[in-house]
């Protein structure tokens, strides 16, 4: 008997801390104007206090598990995908077995930057139908705000991103009607690491960080947003046809298609090769920025809650960030 891999519960959340455009022409030199006609961000969250990305995780993992009729023992499987862990190490996965209370359960990280769901989701396809686990939660969770140069020299990285997270919980399904992934596509290309990444610390010099590095600013991350457009712009749309064409569907099929939230710019370039309508398509990057690994799941379960995305239609998604990394998938929800 064939198994798949259905989604069976979605949960997201997001600092209290509302930081509009406004918030930052205080903190720079920008203008609201400037952000949105970029970017197309309106408002982003920033947390207030200390928090780690699974602080911001818990509380989503919890919805999730609600809405699959589970409770944290239940979970056979994690994985964690960030570029925000709590800490160096040990990983973000690991602390989610303490906060919701499941010792023992094995934790995977992963770094895949804005491509973390579609990774994450094509290893819990894989751990799930080769039977080695039944119900695997996917966190994606990032706390960007006090990594960001929050200055003039900054700026156009930090109006970008904001702190949030996301949870899907996947498990097994023995009908691809009753909800499945169908197929799934994930690259990458190291010739374009420079164009968008944190410098240090870093193993590969000692010390990993200097007081000359940090007055330079190669903590904080850096973008070059015209290569980083144009490869983006051409590679997700290629990828979201590749895996369509995967398991015989094409763009008429998809009822609504969720990219990641980078940059509405780019949205709207992608959503014009594909051709589809505004109402086969969904962005939230106006209210929270670019938030990484979390900004597809946090999509994908309020689509889910306010109805946007039902039962029986085909979800596609798509993603690329740092790395360069790149990945889609097709879902039958």
């Amino acid at each position: 008997m064939a198994v798949y891999t259905k989604i069976l519960g979605t949960g997201h959340y997001v600092p209290e801390r509302v930081v509009t455009n406004a918030d930052l022409e205080k903190l720079m030199d920008t203008t609201d104007e400037w952000i949105q006609q970029r970017t197309g961000i309106q408002e982003r969250r920033w947390i207030d206090k200390d928090t780690g990305a699974s602080d911001l995780a818990k509380p989503a993992a919890l919805k999730a598990l609600e809405m699959a009729g589970l409770q944290a023992k239940d979970i056979d499987a994690i994985i964690f995908a960030t570029l925000s862990p709590d800490y160096n190490f040990p990983g973000s996965g690991c602390l989610m077995t303490e906060h919701l209370g499941i010792p023992g359960t094995p934790a995977l990280d992963i770094r895949n930057q804005c491509s973390g769901f579609v990774y994450g989701m094509q290893i819990a396809d894989a751990w799930i139908r080769a039977g080695v686990y039944e119900r695997v939660l996917f966190i994606g969770a990032e706390v960007h705000s006090t990594g960001l140069d929050v200055s003039t020299r900054g700026r156009d990285v930090s109006v970008i991103f904001g702190d949030g997270a996301g949870a899907v919980i996947f498990g097994k399904s023995e009908s691809a009607e009753d909800g499945a992934i169908l197929s799934t596509l994930v690259g990458a290309d190291g010739a374009y690491a420079k164009d968008l990444m944190v410098e240090m610390p870093a193993s590969r010099q000692i010390p990993r960080i200097t007081k000359e590095g940090m007055d330079e600013g190669r903590h904080f991350p850096k973008m070059n947003g015209r290569e980083v457009f144009k490869v983006a712009a051409r590679k997700l749309p290629e990828a979201v046809v590749t895996a369509l064409g995967k398991c015989g569907k094409t763009v008429a099929d998809v009822d609504l298609f969720i990219p990641h939230q980078a940059n509405l710019r780019i949205s709207e370039a992608v959503q014009k090769a594909l051709g589809l309508p505004d109402d086969r398509i969904y962005n939230n990057i106006m209210r929270y920025g670019n938030t990484t690994a979390a900004s597809i799941p946090i999509a994908l379960d309020e689509c889910v809650r306010n109805g946007k995305l039902k039962r029986g239609q085909t979800l596609a998604v798509g993603a690329f960030g740092a790395g360069f990394t790149w990945g889609a998938a097709v879902i039958r929800f």
